[in-house]
Order: structure tokens, then sequence, then C-alpha cells
């Protein structure tokens, strides 16, 4: 075994706060797991605007105490320098949430910070409303979101203006990330850091506060039959509150997803987009004779839905259906304000502003900079993030959307309507807009930025067929946003495609839009054509 790898291993197991992920090391040792320890050592564990994410295991490459523990020292120091004093954690199910939530609760204590944890693992919004409501400088959310089974993370969050920059309770954004991943790689040892046990469990109020703020949304409850899951998450207690409080009727739960398993036993990948994570909501909406599916994902901040289309059964809404809807939706109710949604969701929220006469922004794609929009009515992204309260909570939320999707739903009904005609009038106004996402996984995340570098070097002049207008380089936005990496690519024809890195998954992106006046059928006839060809562009085949 090489001599530094060893050095840094019998270091780290010395430092390492936790006896099992200790022990774990000193098994692959003993063993002489060259190979096992250099992926558990290839580098510390990346810090970016989406805090950290990656599998739980021993070692800096992964999730764990001793890198929780780093992390939320050098958080600590960060706030330090800028005079924050106090911060909010809250926590999901999964996997070493607990332990990750007490880790960095004895740091930030021992810090000399006024720390607050929330009563139990519930959903990230509810940490978003903490933060306001408390008044606290930061927030913690232990989560690894909508991820696979064997990841955890962690989401920082910051109350107020810091370094000129008015967050309002969203997550960090440029530079705070690469500031704070500074502060971590500062700290050298844990063991030195000091710890303590002066915190405060906040009570059952603060739940009960988010959950009558939000059920305020709803205006006139309605007696739909709503199926609701919340894959194994923690948005069942809340969503059931809130719906309660807002005198809808009891939604029909997935009983075999209702509670909390971190082990998400009925899903490959606890995510409502991934094929077939709400086959058991759907199959449960056919036995009952639902109205409505409603789909959280583990931490519930995403929304997602399904209705039943009478020409192909019961379907699952895309993002930008559902955006379209909740736009406008409140956009009509609204007295002015502001639209907004992300570079790779549809361009039809930007014309619904338009003929309601509001304003409207475009962001990069992550909801943290949705949040940045000073008086923002509504904000989505197409991956199921939708803010329709952004005065309560000023992120996406998971259940506040399912509650204003089940009030137009039963507006809808008692007019003799459905989801489909409301969404056909939308279509008939600006014209159908079909959105499609090709998602890939990869091996190694090279694989990704040599595709985004041949696209560069070698732009394509047509793609299956269809002509190439313009391409622009997101590195170099001619927009105003700011760069980011992705390439967007215009056809003949008012298409769009986007391909950009996933900022949380070992994943490539590849996000289509057609717009038709010929309707929905032309519009797929077109996504069918382009799904192929772009399938094997992006794998190299």
């Amino acid at each position: 075994m090489k001599p530094e790898l060893l050095a840094q291993v019998n270091a780290w197991i010395l430092d390492d706060p936790d006896a099992q992920t200790a022990e774990q090391l000193r098994e692959l040792l003993a063993a002489n797991n060259e190979a096992e320890l250099s992926k558990h050592f290839s580098g510390f564990l990346q810090f970016g605007t989406a805090g950290l994410r990656g599998p739980i295991g021993p070692g800096p490459s992964s999730m764990n105490r001793a890198v929780v523990g780093r992390t939320a020292a050098g958080l600590a120091n960060y706030m330090k320098a800028r005079g924050l004093k106090s911060i909010v954690i809250g926590r999901d199910a999964r996997h070493g949430s607990e332990d990750f939530t007490r880790e960095t609760a004895e740091i930030m204590s021992g810090a000399g910070m006024e720390v607050f944890v929330l009563p139990r693992p519930l959903p990230t919004p509810v940490l978003a409303f903490a933060i306001t409501e408390l008044g606290v400088d930061v927030g913690v959310m232990v989560t690894a979101s909508h991820n696979p089974r064997e990841d955890n993370g962690y989401k920082v969050y910051l109350g107020g203006t810091v370094d000129g920059i008015d967050y309002r309770a969203s997550q960090i954004i440029s530079p705070a990330d690469s500031q704070i991943s500074h502060e971590i790689a500062l700290i050298t040892s844990l063991a030195t850091q000091q710890r303590d046990t002066k915190w405060t469990v906040l009570d059952d109020a603060i739940v009960e506060k988010y959950v009558v703020r939000t059920a305020a949304l709803a205006t006139k409850p309605g007696d739909l039959k709503i199926v609701y899951t919340a894959l194994h998450g923690v948005g069942t207690e809340t969503l059931e509150r809130v719906f309660h409080a807002a005198g809808f009727t009891s939604p029909i739960l997935v009983q075999a997803q209702a509670q909390p398993d971190p082990d998400f036993p009925t899903v490959a990948f606890p995510n409502p987009e991934e094929p077939g994570a709400i086959d058991l909501a759907l199959e449960t909406a056919r036995n009952c004779g639902g109205d409505l599916v409603i789909a959280n994902d583990p931490d519930a901040d995403r929304c997602a839905a399904a209705i039943k289309d009478p020409t192909r059964g019961w379907r699952m809404l895309r993002g930008d259906e559902l955006g379209a809807l909740f736009g406008e939706y409140i956009a009509a109710h609204a007295n002015g304000g502001i639209l907004a949604n992300s570079i790779v969701s549809s361009s039809i929220l930007k014309k619904i502003a338009t003929h309601h006469k509001m304003e409207f922004r475009e962001t990069l794609t992550g909801f943290k900079w949705l949040a940045k929009i000073k008086g923002l009515t509504f904000g989505y992204e197409e991956a199921l993030g939708y803010c329709v309260d952004p005065t309560s909570v000023n992120d996406k939320d998971g259940i506040s959307a399912a509650l204003v999707l089940a009030q137009i739903a039963s507006d809808l009904k008692a007019e003799g309507k459905t989801i489909l005609d409301f969404l056909d009038e939308i279509w008939l106004r600006h014209g159908f807009h079909g959105t499609e996402q090709i998602s890939l996984r990869v091996n190694d995340l090279s694989q990704i930025a040599t595709l985004l570098k041949s696209l560069r070097s070698d732009p394509p002049t047509e793609i299956a067929g269809r002509e190439v207008i313009s391409i622009d380089d997101l590195m170099q936005p001619k927009d105003g946003l700011p760069p980011t990496d992705g390439i967007r690519i215009w056809l003949v024809g008012e298409i769009r495609i986007i391909i950009r890195p996933s900022g949380t998954e070992a994943k490539v992106k590849c996000y289509i839009e057609v717009i038709s006046h010929a309707g929905a059928s032309a519009a797929q006839e077109v996504l069918d054509q382009l799904r192929g060809p772009l399938t094997a562009f992006l794998t190299g085949s």
C-alpha cells in the first residue's frame, strides 16, 4: 500500500468520532484493500451550492460524522467571520440523519452559536419556514432529497443579507459555497473542535405555525378523492395536518409508502420522476376510484401528480404541465407580481405572465436562484419544484404545492371541468408546449465534460434531420444570467434543446421543448423523432 495513503487512513481513524466508520477503515487496512481505501480517500466530499451530497460510508469522500463535523466546523467559522450567531437544524429520516444532526448541533453549540433543532424528522419546507419564523441567521437541512437510498446530504440556507446578497431564508449561492468550502478545508482535526450540548429542541408549535400558514392557501376546500404517497419519506404527517386544517377530505394514503423508511423498500429510486416510482399510488387510485394522485419526494420539497386521461388512462403530469397549471391559476388570482422559472423549464410561463400583464424572470437551474427574486409571486423548475407561497417558504415546497393543486382540481370539478380541460385552455391560447427530459446516469463525471467539450468544439448542424438555427454556450450567456455549464440549441420549428450536467447526481440531462399550434399529437410526433437521435448522441453510440 502506498505510504501516503496509509498515513492518511491512520490519521483519519484517529480523528474519527464514529467508532463504526473508524472500524470499517481498520478492516480495509487489515485486508490491505488499497482499491477500496483509495475510493474512500479520493478527496474531501465536495461542498457546493447544493451543500454536501453523497453515499454514506467511511473516509473523507463519503457522508459520515467526521465529514459532517468538519463541515459544521467550517460553517461555524464562516458564520463567525460575518457576525452570524444563530442556526436551526432539520433532518429527514434517512440513514445517518439523526447522527449528522447531533454532530452539527454539538459543533455549533461548542462554537458559541444559538442552536435550534426541529423536534423530529420533518419536510425540508418546514426547515425553510422555521428560518424566517425564528429569525435565525442560518439553516441546515440534513437530507439527500430524492437521491438513491445509499446517499445522504447537507443543505445550507442563509436567513438574511450576507455579503450583500439578500437570502431571505434560501439556499446558498456563489460565492458562499466556495467561501464555506475554504473554511472546511482549514479544519485539519475534528478532535480539537469545541463541543457542547446547549441547544433548544423546538416543540410542535413551529410545525403548527407552518400548518396554519399553509392551510390558509386553500380558499374553498372540496371532497376530491386524492391518493397520496410520501415515497417512504417524511411528508405524510405534515401533509395530512395541512389538508385537515384546510378543510379538505383526508387523502387516501398508499400505506406501503406512508411511513418513513430509509431503505425505500418499494422503489428503486425514491424520486417521483423515476419510472415506476408511483406505480403503487396509481394502483391505489384505480382500486379506489381516485380523482387525483399526488406524490412528494422523501423530503417533501417536490410535488408530482398523476391524472386520469380519458385517452391514455392514468398518467403523470410533466413538471412543466404542473408549472403551467400553477402559473395560470396563481396569475389569474394575483394582483400583479412576478412569475419566474429556470432556463430549462418551459417557455409557457413567460407567455402566461405576458397575458396577465405580470413581470417574468428567468434564472439558472436550481431553486436557490428563483428564491433570490424580490417580489416573487410564483416560481417553478421543471424538476417538480414549485414555490406557491414565497412569503412563507422561500424555497420549493411540495406540501403547499399539493394543497394548491387540490384546490385547483376542486374548483375545476365544481365547474364540471378537469385538469386536462384547464390545460387545454392554456394550450389553445398559447400553443401546445410539449416538453421531455432525457436523463442518463454516468459512471464517471468526465464523460459529461467530454460531451460538452465536443459540442462546443464541433457543434452539430442538424439533429434528426432538423436544421440547427443557433447554439448558445451557457458558460458565455448573452441574456444577463451568470455563466453555467451547458449548451442551448435551437432547431427549425420552435424546438429548443438544453444539455447540462445534473447539479446533484451523476447524470447528464437533456431538456427538449417543442411548441406546436397543431396540438399535442403533432408536438409528440416531433418529440418521438428527436428522442432516439438525442439519446444516441448523449451516449456516444
